[in-house]
């Protein structure tokens, strides 16, 4: 019994191209850096989810999910896929985020790449599912977007090391690339469907530096250019997000030629702005605009000086004689040969008669002897070449329903009102797979930082020290990207809303009211460690840069001024419940940028 060729579906979702330019070491570079990526998550989330969504946290997902089933029923397993179901104890959720952690170290290490990937994606989709307000990032949606289109385009194995007998195919190559078009594209649309006077003057980085969720120093610097450059930057921004972008999508000459644009790009903002791994993980998209030949060709002199050996660099795989050449440089001066030698020809069938008869697999390995024409032509048992076609067209069938949904998503943003059936696109939203994307389309003017004090006589008020928020004026803005602190991140989107939009706030002043372990963890200290205070409150700063002469004289990196009380000062009564003290007026908007004090 035959199956019948399936010659378009084979063509794009079967093992790509042994020959051409080849994309076998693109993908082994971009399988590394995305693992990295993976294991900078989980190592934040280590140190953080205890207070964020822990039984003792800030947003319980224990809470939220209970509440969730009640609401929806069974529906809540499809709109929240986590494994928290089954467990949402602290304990639990760092057994989850260990092993996703050891998934990524095996990406880097590339052990088992499929696998790998299969328990990262469950693992981080797991925390963001049951997240809330703490996974409502762009990012997050990314980075289990290129994880995803990853499982098909990671070699199968153990230890594959370069794949070289599975090729990436044409479409999962082509999705992680449309991924990374459209986190320029649409993010350089949405900046000019915003209408933000910001972009159309080009003044958008004057202040940006500063405004941003979490400064670094080397953005202090910046900020301290004059208009001109900043200008320029902007409309740099503009150029690459909607124009250059599209170079990715062309033949492998302009995506070269993208590739050494792109990258001085991402690498100047990540440089001057912690912005979580959002950069990090467009720079690892951009690898795969390079090819085999190209690296070869540019690093071949220096992988000879280093010694590579056996990782030399190469697109060898379309001819015998170079995989008989590699199989010589592991095996000393075994003679495989290219030509049809009688005896070792009549020695491999012989092995391979014996071997069928006991039942074992006559696929070689790499450090094995190349089998000759004729004992490949064997054909394989019929329940594995069933297998082998039922997994084609799942792939085919996934991976054409992930294109469809991401450019039904693009197409929306372009018109809102064309008529596409939304059902697949919907279905997906919960696994955050298929995304649209749109990065600071409007600019935020000033910047304001929330505050956590504690008193207990409500006169003198105490500060709780961030670990990487903006607070002491003369604290030099720190470097932590890839890094994501979270609680600092997301209080930088409560200073922009009201405080009845940020429940995390009030969460967080009750947590501080009884010393929670689990949140205290989350600051750098403890003010109160004896006993927690009888009143805490949040209150509302906005901050500048100082410039380089204030910096000289003074040692102060930040200006700051007092706004006032941000959300209800609270105080613990003796039954237990928690009482207002005083309400906030409400800052909505929040204050307009002034001249700095």
């Amino acid at each position: 019994m035959g199956f019948p060729r399936l010659s378009v579906v084979d063509w794009l979702f079967g093992p790509g191209p042994r020959d051409g330019p080849g994309r076998l070491w693109p993908r082994w570079l971009f399988l590394r850096a995305l693992g990295l990526i993976f294991f900078s998550a989980f190592s934040s989330l280590l140190y953080q989810i205890r207070g964020l969504i822990g039984p003792e946290g800030i947003l319980p997902a224990g809470a939220y999910l209970e509440e969730l089933a009640r609401q929806i029923g069974g529906l809540a397993y499809w709109y929240a896929p986590t494994v928290y179901w089954l467990d949402s104890s602290a304990h639990a959720m760092l057994l989850v985020t260990w092993l996703g952690l050891a998934a990524s170290v095996a990406l880097v290490l590339n052990l088992w790449p499929r696998g790998a990937l299969a328990v990262c994606l469950i693992s981080y989709l797991s925390f963001v599912a049951a997240a809330q307000d703490f996974s409502s990032y762009q990012s997050d949606g990314m980075l289990l977007a290129a994880g995803f289109v990853s499982l098909f385009f990671a070699p199968p194995g153990l230890r594959p090391r370069l794949g070289e007998e599975h090729p990436p195919s044409r479409a999962s190559y082509f999705l992680l690339l449309w991924i990374c078009f459209r986190i320029y594209f649409e993010s350089g649309f949405v900046k000019l469907a915003s209408h933000d006077p910001e972009w159309r003057h080009l003044t958008a980085l004057d202040q940006y530096y500063s405004n941003g969720p979490l400064p670094n120093w080397i953005g202090w610097y910046a900020q301290q250019l004059p208009h001109w450059v900043h200008a320029a930057t902007a409309l740099t921004t503009l150029m690459v997000e909607l124009g250059v972008c599209w170079m990715m999508l062309l033949p492998r000459r302009f995506r070269l030629v993208c590739f050494f644009i792109v990258t001085p790009f991402q690498i100047g903002i990540i440089l001057t702005a912690n912005l979580a791994f959002i950069n990090h993980l467009v720079l690892a998209l951009g690898i795969l605009m390079l090819d085999d030949r190209f690296l070869r060709g540019a690093l071949g002199r220096l992988a000879g000086r280093l010694k590579i050996g056996k990782w030399k660099l190469e697109t060898g795989k379309s001819k015998l004689e170079n995989r008989n050449s590699k199989i010589e440089n592991r095996n000393s001066n075994t003679e495989t040969g290219k030509s049809e030698v009688g005896s070792q020809e009549s020695a491999i069938e012989k092995l391979v008669l014996s071997e069928a008869k006991d039942h074992q697999s006559t696929i070689p390995s790499p450090e094995s002897p190349v089998p000759s024409p004729a004992s490949l032509a064997r054909p394989l048992p019929l329940f594995r070449r069933a297998a082998g076609r039922v997994a084609l067209v799942v792939t085919a069938l996934i991976l054409t329903w992930i294109f469809y949904s991401t450019t039904f998503l693009l197409l929306q943003l372009l018109d809102p009102a064309l008529p596409l059936p939304e059902a697949p696109v919907e279905a997906l939203e919960p696994f955050r797979i298929a995304n649209q994307y749109g990065l600071f389309a409007v600019m935020t003017r000033a910047r304001y930082e929330i505050e956590f004090q504690g008193s207990n006589d409500g006169e003198h008020w105490t500060p709780y020290p961030f670990r990487y928020k903006p607070q002491a004026t003369a604290q030099r803005p720190g470097w932590y990207a890839p890094y994501q602190p979270r609680f600092d991140w997301n209080l930088w989107f409560a200073s922009l809303v009201p405080w009845r939009q940020a429940p995390i706030v009030v969460s967080a002043e009750e947590a501080l009211l009884i010393n929670d372990r689990a949140v205290l963890s989350l600051f750098a200290g403890n003010p109160f460690p004896n006993s927690p205070p009888r009143l805490v409150r949040a209150v509302m700063w906005q901050y500048w840069f100082t410039d380089s002469a204030t910096l000289r004289r003074t040692g102060q990196w930040w200006t700051r001024k007092y706004l006032g009380l941000y959300a209800p000062e609270l105080e613990r009564g003796a039954n237990g419940r928690y009482e207002v003290v005083e309400w906030p007026t409400e800052m909505l908007p929040p204050p307009q940028p002034a001249d700095a004090p």
